[in-house]
């Protein structure tokens, strides 16, 4: 990596870690920073370190880790696709994950281990992107993107149905949670929930980022990457199901979404280019960054009520994939 990449990843960070003081800093309860600082470093009264340590800090951490999870797998979807139009949500891979998480709540499949429900919204998202790839492979021998993106509009719709028919036979309680977690939330984040995402995100952000060369030579075209050695289908399949599996993992903490794989990876592109040695890494700083202001409005902007942190991303996503939809229609 250059030393300009490196300079630019590290512009990135520093704005969020600077997203996220902010984000701790800022609530019902202002926090100036200089008492945010003391608070990480165990200084400080007793109660300003309960509300850092305990309640802001480990949400902010959480927004970061679905934010730039969420990022980096729109980039790869992208890539993949050759179209700044896919993206988690928009191919039904969101919707799939949900319907996986939400079966295993309202089956009780969730409360036998930290593993089961982000296995299941694993599932759910593989089972979407082959739904996806079923459907658009049987217009045609080769995979056209328009077909693609109408079909993750058809099969999220489904998944969706899905859902609904799912909550329809859980009580009271179980409804309204599933309802508020299908709409997104980072809010009430513990430390094991960050860990156990942790673990998911760790080593499929390392598997993605060694792809970024290989992903480099596919937006070439197929058969220039085959000409130039890239192992396109072995690159094709690790970079779905890998996505696949990141999405499964934010959504099963999170909830859906939308629009964070579609703005930001877009976003950089037109700032620096689509090189994704520089691309994917900077995605994830940004989408952490991006989750993390659009998490601190949705807590603040209606004070003391609290919106869904996806009610915030759509708001701002849907103008943005109509800009988009004008300037490259399908």
């Amino acid at each position: 990596m250059t030393a300009r990449y490196s300079i630019r990843l590290l512009i990135l960070a520093g704005l969020t870690v600077a997203a996220l003081l902010s984000s701790v800093a800022v609530g019902a309860a202002g926090i100036p920073l200089a008492n945010v600082a003391d608070a990480l470093l165990g200084h400080g009264d007793e109660l300003t370190r309960a509300i850092v340590v305990q309640l802001r800090l480990p949400r902010a951490v959480l927004a970061v880790l679905v934010g730039g999870g969420l990022a980096l797998s729109g980039a790869v979807f992208q890539a993949l696709l050759r179209n700044p139009l896919a993206e988690p949500y928009v191919l039904g891979v969101s919707g799939g994950a949900a319907v996986g998480a939400v079966a295993a709540t309202a089956l009780g499949w969730a409360s036998l281990a930290p593993w089961a429900l982000p296995a299941a919204a694993f599932m759910g998202a593989v089972v979407a992107i082959a739904l996806v790839f079923r459907i658009a492979a049987s217009v045609g021998r080769v995979l056209d993107t328009r077909v693609l993106l109408l079909a993750g509009v058809v099969v999220g719709a489904f998944f969706n149905a899905v859902i609904l028919l799912l909550l329809s036979f859980a009580d009271m309680e179980t409804f309204r949670s599933a309802i508020f977690w299908m709409m997104g939330s980072v809010a009430g984040a513990g430390w094991g929930q960050i860990g156990v995402l942790a673990l998911y995100f760790t080593p499929a952000a390392a598997v993605l980022l060694a792809l970024a060369r290989p992903l480099d030579l596919l937006a070439l075209g197929e058969e220039p990457a085959l000409f130039l050695g890239a192992p396109v289908e072995r690159v094709k399949v690790t970079a779905f199901l890998v996505a696949s599996f990141l999405v499964g993992a934010a959504v099963a903490v999170a909830g859906v979404i939308g629009f964070v794989g579609l703005i930001v990876p877009h976003a950089i592109r037109l700032l620096w280019g689509s090189d994704h040695r520089l691309l994917l890494p900077a995605s994830i700083f940004a989408g952490g960054a991006f989750l993390l202001v659009a998490d601190t409005i949705a807590r603040t902007i209606a004070a003391p009520a609290e919106l869904p942190v996806g009610v915030v991303t759509a708001l701002v996503g849907v103008p943005v994939f109509v800009v988009l939809l004008i300037r490259r229609p399908l």
